[in-house]
């Protein structure tokens, strides 16, 4: 049996959820969250935990079980406590401010990037420098993807590492061009 999927899913008083046959509704103080779940997976609620159950031993329901469980826990999670992700600016001249729902980034180029941000998504810039991006949501995907998305407008370089980076990125620096052997 998936070791993942077999653990149980831990609702906070404040979760409250639906199953409607093979849709799961959570809502939650930070928002309100639906899934539609594969008919070889099933949901039962237990108390105060969820149990996700697979009909047969196949090979892709056993992947189905684990990867449901991970993305339930991550939905109960998310609209109770939300998520955080961190990103850094490295670069002489290049900054960062939030104007409303739009991330104005300053990267290098001729122009301002300006980024508007989906629906459930919160940026910070930390006050003290502008070379920090605190996005917050409650959808764990969706943060991922908008990460990813900011990132990839100025990916870090090996050389001096500058770029957007995630906080807890490790840049593995190379050594510049050796001098010419006279």
């Amino acid at each position: 049996m998936s070791r993942i999927g077999r653990l149980p899913i831990k609702l906070p008083k404040e979760a409250k959820v639906t199953i409607e046959g093979q849709k799961f509704i959570v809502q939650g103080p930070k928002g309100k969250m639906e899934r539609t779940i594969h008919p070889k997976i099933k949901i039962e609620r237990d108390g105060d935990e969820l149990k996700v159950i697979r009909s047969d031993d196949s090979k892709p329901t056993r992947a189905l079980h684990g990867l449901t469980r991970a993305l339930i826990a991550n939905m109960v999670h998310g609209v109770t406590e939300g998520f955080k992700r961190e990103l850094i600016v490295t670069g002489v001249g290049y900054k960062v401010e939030v104007k409303g729902k739009i991330l104005v980034l300053n990267l290098g180029y001729s122009h301002p990037i300006e980024f508007p941000l989906p629906e459930g998504i919160k940026a910070a810039v930390d006050s003290k420098k502008e070379t920090r991006i605190i996005l917050e949501g409650y959808d764990k995907e969706l943060l991922g993807l908008i990460a990813a998305k900011i990132r990839a407008y100025r990916p870090p370089e090996p050389y001096k590492g500058k770029g957007i980076r995630y906080a807890d990125e490790v840049i593995i620096r190379k050594a510049g061009k050796a001098a010419a052997a006279k």
